[in-house]
């Protein structure tokens, strides 16, 4: 009976192993910043359309930038009325002790929970068929101590197919 165990485990070190491997081997993930003028809560109105030279080989230039649109118009759709809301907010903050900004933060989730949606149906579309993985990400902004959005292509580990299960 030991020796049973003993063979499974050397065979989760192997799963584990094989695992590593996969993952040591994918690239760094692409970070796709966003270029707009207007950020409310770290998200920009807008995201870079210029195709990464990292991409190149994985997805057609011209999906990217579909892709890149269509976030790009869920955010023309939205933001104005946060920022409307922000400045309404921010105007009344001294007589309503600050809950005037509640509008602001509902609205800025109900867009960021929208942009992640959609990146979710890019994936399931298109993106997860070829190992790639779109998701909104929270970095550190490279001028100041502040947080921003931004898209990180993910590069998914092919799975053994040759390999029993």
């Amino acid at each position: 009976m030991e020796d049973f165990d003993e063979i499974y485990e050397e065979e989760e070190d192997e799963d584990r192993a094989a695992e590593e491997q996969l993952l040591k081997y994918t690239p760094d993930p692409v970070v796709v910043r966003g270029s707009g003028h207007v950020t409310v809560f770290g998200l920009s109105n807008k995201f870079e359309s210029e195709f990464p030279s990292s991409l190149t080989g994985k997805v057609a230039p011209e999906e990217f930038k579909a892709s890149i649109s269509r976030v790009n118009g869920c955010l023309k759709k939205t933001l104005p009325v946060n920022v409307r809301w922000l400045l309404c907010g921010c105007l009344c903050c001294c007589c309503t002790l600050g809950f005037s900004l509640w509008p602001v933060i509902c609205l800025s989730k109900r867009t960021r929970r929208s942009v992640e949606k959609l990146l979710e149906w890019e994936n399931n579309r298109l993106y997860h068929k070829l190992c790639l993985h779109w998701r909104l990400s929270t970095r550190k902004c490279e001028t100041n101590n502040m947080m921003e959005y931004v898209i990180l292509i993910e590069f998914l580990p092919k799975s053994p197919i040759f390999r029993p299960d």
